[in-house]
């Protein structure tokens, strides 16, 4: 074996863990981090389900039999769970996120509320009427959603992360290491960067893996007979095995795995967005500016008065961006920046002598006070709720960028185009301004290529907990 460790400590015996008592002894590091979060997930859906009991019982009517049935049948609902796949998801991926199953949670809270409201209309336990059914419904949802959240943000804090071994060039390594910085929910830690691996050491006594949790392997530079041995060395020690495709441009971002049978079939999307998915995705971007926009009426007016307390100059800024095929319209943001901000640009950022069309400005000597808070929670983009209701942009979407910067494009740039711009998009919520160029265009193309109602959405409660944490934020 070839390649570099990057924490002394890593032994050749696995780590033991700090608080393992009775059985829990006997487990691997990565059977207990997976028991814990499972017991953590059990005990927060137990309390959504309490809330959903409260909302029912105390909060919303008076109905004392349904709340203690609900509260007593709490061990039912984790049964239900379980048998949905609520507590095995986890373990199955690199990176998990609660959005990710949203679904599957709607699918729990409505089985759960469908169940409580058969069994109180028996003669014995009580009564649920349907709007009691659908309180209850609603309320453990957005429970089990938000407290879900909570919980593995709990379990990342409480457990040590996954060691890491990759296995890939260097190129491939970097691409690796950047994403596991990017996105520290994967709760990965790199102890161990391997250029290559013949399957000769693995087979000859080279223990090296009995300290990992997991190995990463870019199969563009491992022999698929490695590979096997590696899957067979996971299993038999409980270390993870993830495999990085062959060759990202073969695979792309618009492929789906299938299968006929045992035959794993590559499905390449090459049709267009069906024109009932525009519509609908029209119809939403309507309905939700109109009514944001009235709903923030008041945090507007006030946002404007702190403008013109704090700095001299008009209170929106407009510039001129490219929209879907180019075409120009007038964007609109509350002014985070000195009055004359773009006459300063030039001086700050020369354009003729970028090496990529973006720029990024840390510690901007432009933004003024209120503009510094206005840009970290977003606050300063709520104007251009009237561009999507224009139909200049959609709720969800690419960055939209200056024309100065959209000439500068090479064609192979221009697909991020062919879309509207969004207020909030795959960009936004995957990094943000700690991106770079070649990262933001992948994110988009992804995006693009998979455009959908359902990715809309998660991109929207995604923006939430973006603006709130902040991170990447310029």
């Amino acid at each position: 074996m070839s390649g570099r460790l990057l924490q002394e400590d890593v032994e050749t015996e696995a780590q033991p863990v700090v608080g393992r008592v009775g059985n829990w002894a006997r487990l691997s590091a990565n059977e207990w981090r997976d028991a814990l979060l499972r017991r953590m997930l059990a005990a927060s859906d137990i309390l959504a389900v309490a809330f959903g009991g409260l909302s029912i019982g105390f909060l919303l009517s008076n109905n004392v039999s349904a709340l203690f049935w609900t509260i007593t049948l709490a061990p039912f609902w984790v049964l239900l769970a379980k048998l949905i796949g609520l507590y095995d998801r986890d373990q199955r991926s690199l990176r998990h996120l609660t959005i990710d199953e949203v679904p599957l949670i709607a699918t729990w809270a409505l089985a759960g509320a469908f169940g409580m409201l058969l069994f109180l209309r028996l003669p014995v336990p009580g009564s649920l009427s349907l709007t009691g059914a659908a309180r209850l419904m609603l309320t453990t949802f957005v429970a089990a959603f938000v407290l879900r959240g909570i919980t593995r943000r709990l379990w990342r804090y409480a457990t040590p992360p996954e060691r890491t071994a990759i296995i890939g060039s260097l190129a491939e390594v970097a691409t690796i290491r950047r994403k596991i910085e990017l996105f520290p929910e994967a709760h990965l830690e790199i102890v161990a960067e391997l250029p290559e691996i013949d399957i000769e050491s693995l087979r000859n006594g080279d223990d090296w893996w009995r300290s990992i949790d997991r190995i990463v392997v870019s199969s563009s530079s491992t022999d698929s007979s490695v590979i096997v041995e590696l899957s067979a060395i996971g299993q038999a020690h409980q270390i993870r095995l993830s495999v990085i495709p062959l060759s990202r441009g073969l695979i792309g971002a618009a492929v789906q795995m299938n299968h006929i049978v045992d035959l794993p079939v590559l499905e390449y999307r090459t049709w267009n967005i069906p024109r009932s998915t525009l519509m609908i995705k029209r119809a939403l971007d309507i309905a939700v500016s109109a009514i944001a926009l009235v709903l923030f009426a008041p945090i507007a007016a006030l946002i404007a008065l702190a403008i013109k307390l704090d700095s001299p100059g008009p209170v929106f800024f407009s510039q001129i961006r490219a929209g879907r095929d180019r075409r120009p319209f007038r964007i609109y943001k509350f002014r985070t920046m000195v009055a004359d901000a773009e006459e300063r640009l030039r001086e700050i950022v020369p354009f003729d002598k970028l090496t990529e069309p973006m720029f990024k400005l840390q510690n901007d000597p432009r933004i003024t006070r209120i503009g510094r808070f206005l840009r970290r929670s977003s606050l300063d983009e709520m104007p251009q709720l009237l561009n999507v209701l224009k139909g200049e942009m959609s709720l969800v979407g690419p960055r939209p960028e200056q024309f100065d910067l959209v000439e500068r494009y090479a064609p192979e740039h221009l697909f991020r185009l062919s879309v509207k711009p969004g207020m909030t998009g795959p960009m936004q919520v995957n990094g943000r301004g700690v991106l770079t160029f070649d990262e933001r265009l992948s994110i988009e193309r992804t995006y693009i290529e998979n455009l959908s109602l359902a990715a809309d959405l998660r991109i929207l409660v995604m923006t939430v907990g973006a603006v709130f944490g902040g991170r990447g934020a310029l």
